[in-house]
């Protein structure tokens, strides 16, 4: 069932979707329309997710027993095959110098602004995971793919404003053990790594495409070809 198959589904056979936090800038981040794509990425993959975290647990035991990581016999004709991934987009084919940092406006503006190849704009172990800092950080990623992003130091009036040519930028959504807590469905906290995700990409990913800037994502802290796949379906 696609996620579209799911925003249509009759809001009366759900709970509704509960924000409990509040910040600067949710009117812009967490629209009526938004919140129904972050509940339909949960809906989709929220069980899924938690399962996953189950067998890393399980994985873990057996690893603390003394089990070795390996190979799926089924893949062996694979890694003993010729293959190889698809073409990197252009704009990604020079990594050669890559900045990470928080997605705090000026700092994001100081990175894009560098002189390195790549900025990674990381939601997670570059920024404290506050929900102010994470929707603050939506607002600045909305800005930046609209040519908006500007900032302006209220104490020495210092202005700051984004160079004719800036880094590439990559965006590092939280991993998949994270939750964010002020936004439940059916009382649950949602994933944050599709909390991240789904808001940067329902907002921005058709802008960034058309300009030919992404979107693209660093997608951080998997331990299993499980959890990649899981991305991929997201995808």
């Amino acid at each position: 069932m696609s996620i579209a198959a799911t925003l249509e589904q009759p809001s009366a056979t759900r709970a509704k979707i509960e924000v409990k936090g509040k910040a600067a800038g949710l009117d812009r981040v967490l629209t009526p329309q938004a919140l129904a794509f972050i509940e339909a990425l949960e809906r989709r993959f929220g069980a899924r997710r938690r399962e996953l975290l189950r067998l890393r647990k399980e994985r873990q035991a057996r690893f603390d027993a003394g089990e070795l990581p390996d190979f799926l016999p089924e893949t062996k004709s694979i890694r003993n095959g010729h293959w190889e991934v698809d073409p990197v987009p252009s704009v990604l084919l020079d990594r050669s110098v890559e900045i990470t940092g928080p997605v705090d406006r000026k700092m994001m503006i100081n990175a894009l602004n560098s002189g390195a190849k790549m900025f990674m704009a990381d939601f997670e172990d570059a920024s404290s995971p506050t929900f102010a800092n994470m929707i603050d950080g939506q607002v600045n990623m909305q800005d930046f793919a609209r040519g908006k992003l500007a900032y302006t130091d209220p104490a020495s009036g210092k202005s700051y404003a984004l160079n004719d040519k800036v880094a590439v930028m990559i965006v590092r959504p939280r991993g998949w053990h994270m939750e964010e807590a002020h936004v439940l469905v059916d009382g649950r906290p949602v994933s944050a790594s599709l909390f991240d995700f789904g808001l940067h990409f329902y907002h921005n990913g058709k802008m960034l495409f058309e300009a030919g800037i992404g979107p693209f994502y660093y997608l951080p802290k998997m331990e299993s070809h499980l959890e990649a796949r899981l991305w991929d379906e997201v995808f």
